[in-house]
């Protein structure tokens, strides 16, 4: 039984050494194409800065493409997943639907000028013809995680009479719109940072925008 127990535990401990390699390969690989773009990082460099040698990489994700496409998607997929934990606020807004909506949005903003969200829209600008199929695994672009779990919550928002909503999803877009798209322009499409007061600003007014239309 203990010699069981003990090759369980060290299968375990290979399996979760594989995913932390893993993770440190994706990691240095969207960092090396968010500083170099796809046409000019290497393999090499970004087996450098995971702390793995070459071949490690290949066995891992077979060629570069494949690792591309892998990285954008875990950043993308950690970028949604700080989304979707700020729009569960929503779950209980509490007596001040404007206030919550002004917190959610703030963090919403902050996360769009975050630098990992603006290496992702940079890389998604420059490398769109190549990969077309990676607009759709990153928020704002295709079928959206992000805005679906909002017009979740506008809808139950709407049905507990807290906002006057007959369309949850136009709605859900609508409030990202009105956040993201003046932050895009005032960041130069990624290549600034917007403010602090220039998100604290966008944020209000889509908020009052959005309450004008279905509070």
């Amino acid at each position: 039984m203990a010699e069981v127990a003990e090759r369980e535990e060290q299968r375990k401990r290979v399996h979760r050494g594989r995913i932390d390699k893993r993770k440190a390969i994706l990691d240095a690989a969207f960092a090396v194409f968010a500083r170099k773009g796809y046409a000019q990082a290497c393999v090499n460099e970004i087996a450098v800065e995971a702390g793995v040698a070459k071949p490690t990489v290949y066995n891992h994700l077979t060629d570069k493409v494949n690792l591309f496409r892998h990285a954008v998607e875990a950043a993308s997929d950690a970028l949604i997943s700080q989304n979707l934990a700020t729009i569960g606020r929503l779950a209980d807004p509490g007596d001040d639907i404007r206030g919550t909506l002004l917190a959610v949005g703030s963090e919403l903003a902050r996360l769009a000028c975050n630098e990992q969200a603006q290496a992702l829209r940079r890389l998604l600008y420059a490398e769109a013809a190549r990969f077309p199929e990676l607009l759709d695994a990153v928020p704002g672009y295709g079928p959206d995680r992000l805005t679906e779990a909002l017009a979740d919550r506008f809808a139950r928002l709407a049905l507990a009479g807290r906002l006057r909503i007959s369309d949850p999803a136009l709605a859900a877009e609508q409030f990202l719109a009105l956040i993201t798209g003046p932050l895009e322009t005032r960041s130069h499409y990624g290549n600034r940072s917007a403010t602090v007061q220039e998100q604290q600003a966008v944020t209000a007014a889509a908020v009052d925008t959005f309450l004008l239309a279905f509070g």
